[in-house]
Parts: structure tokens; C-alpha cells; sequence
């Protein structure tokens, strides 16, 4: 009998150490750092962090969203390691409030905006200034991102202004919470057009490009990334430094994004 108690103490020991160790602050940092990231970085940044995770580390947890919206939540203090925004000036606007490492800035991808279609239609637009954008629409709706906030919506109406058609086409807005979201009206048949990433009409078979918008029609679209001064994963710096890399800007061009 006290042989048995004596077994029995050691493996109510052995368990208490076993569960003490699952809570222990070392298994607890065990985590991926929390990257808040633009839409439009979906399938490029999954398989980042995927490619990420098979060397051995905890992989990363991906949050999308619009720029502005994300600009927002680590301004109110959201927890979070990284910040990869499609727009300059959100990343000011976070920087402005003391909220990033400055050192680990890093201006790191590009892009191009197009106009797409659903992938059944036949419109094809040449554009200059003075194109008939309007006329395409054939009294349907032109899908875009807020063109008060969202990044690829400040674009397409700066160049939209630039080509002297703003104002014919600002009325017939189906202004779009982020750039995925006006992407997918064009793909779903609820607008006849759109303006989006030349990446997001990459990743979505159901559309097709109408046309694209001239480069020097708009500020240049730069993808700053950073980590965030709150963050406390200690593998937050080496995801930021493997993107940077040139393992991962190859990775990440993969899916259309120019590098810097």
C-alpha cells in the first residue's frame, strides 16, 4: 500500500508539473505575433506566413482589413506586433502617435489599380482623360472602397479626378468597406464595374480586367510595414525581418506586388 501511494503521489506530481508548464509565460510567448495587415495582402501574406511557420516557427495570426480601419485600431490601442498598411499615410498617421518602432520601417511592396468586370463581360476601356467610364456603367453602379478612407478608393478618385471624370461617375458610387468588398460586388454581378488592386483582380477568377489606370494618374501606391511599439512577441521582429528579405519579397511578389 504505501508503495502504491507512493506511485499514485508522484503521477498526481507529474501532471501538476505538466500543467504548469502548458500555462508558463515561455509556452504562453509561444505564439505567432499578430500582423494587422491590408485586404489586399491576403493570399500573398498567408503564404508568407505559411512559408514562415514550416521553418520552425509558431506561424503567424493574420488580421485584414482597410488600412484606415486598422490605422484606427492601434491608434485606440489594439493589441498587435506588426502593421502592414497599403497607404502611406495611414503609417504616418500611426507613426504621428508614437505607436511604431521607427527603425523597423520599411517601405516594401507596390502596386497598380485597374478597372475590373464581371468575367462574362465584354467592356474593354481605353484609359485617357475624358474616357467614357460613365457610359460603361450602363446606369449600374461603380464599385470602390471608401474614397473618403480606404486606400485603393483615395487612389482611384485622385487618378478618377486626374482623368477628368470624377464628376461624372461620383454619383454612382457602391462605396465598399475595403477593397475585397468591391471586388467582390464586381465578382458577385452587383456592379457592372470596379476599381480595385491589380492583385485583387489576380485572386479572383470571377472577374477580368477592363482596363488599367495609368500610373502617374495617382501618388505612387507604396506598402509600408512596421512593428508596433506595444508589441511584446519576440518573434515579431523575426517575421518582420523575413519579409523584408529577399525569401520573402520573392514570396510575396508572387501574387503581383512589385518590390522595393
Amino acid at each position: 500500500m504505501p508503495s502504491l501511494l507512493r506511485r499514485l503521489r508522484h503521477g498526481l506530481a507529474l501532471c501538476l508539473l505538466l500543467i504548469t508548464a502548458q500555462v508558463s509565460p515561455a509556452h504562453a510567448q509561444a505564439r505567432g505575433p499578430l500582423v494587422l495587415a491590408a485586404s489586399s495582402l491576403q493570399e500573398a501574406l498567408t503564404l508568407a506566413a505559411d512559408s514562415w511557420a514550416k521553418k520552425g516557427h509558431p506561424r503567424p495570426v493574420l488580421s485584414f482589413a482597410a488600412s484606415s480601419a486598422l490605422a484606427r485600431q492601434i491608434a485606440a490601442k489594439a493589441p498587435a506586433d506588426l502593421f502592414f498598411s497599403a497607404d502611406e499615410e495611414w503609417m504616418d498617421y500611426v507613426a504621428a502617435r508614437n505607436l511604431i518602432v521607427s527603425a523597423t520601417r520599411a517601405d516594401l511592396l507596390t502596386n497598380r489599380l485597374v478597372i475590373v468586370a464581371p468575367a462574362k463581360s465584354r467592356v474593354s476601356l481605353a484609359v485617357r482623360p475624358g474616357f467614357p467610364l460613365a457610359a460603361a456603367l450602363g446606369g449600374g453602379r461603380l464599385a470602390l472602397a471608401d474614397p473618403d478612407a480606404v486606400p485603393a478608393g483615395r487612389y482611384a478618385k485622385e487618378a478618377l479626378t486626374r482623368l477628368k471624370v470624377w464628376p461624372s461617375v461620383e454619383g454612382s458610387l457602391a462605396r465598399a468597406e475595403n477593397v475585397r468588398a468591391a471586388l467582390a460586388l464586381v465578382a458577385r454581378g452587383a456592379a457592372p464595374l470596379g476599381i480595385v488592386y491589380a492583385t485583387d483582380a489576380r485572386a479572383d477568377g470571377a472577374v477580368r480586367v477592363a482596363g488599367w489606370i495609368p500610373a502617374n494618374m495617382h501618388r505612387p501606391i507604396v506598402y509600408p510595414l512596421a512593428r508596433l511599439v506595444a508589441s511584446s512577441n519576440p518573434e515579431a521582429e523575426g517575421f518582420r525581418r523575413f519579409l523584408v528579405s529577399a525569401e520573402g519579397k520573392g514570396i510575396l511578389s508572387r501574387y503581383g506586388f512589385g518590390t522595393r
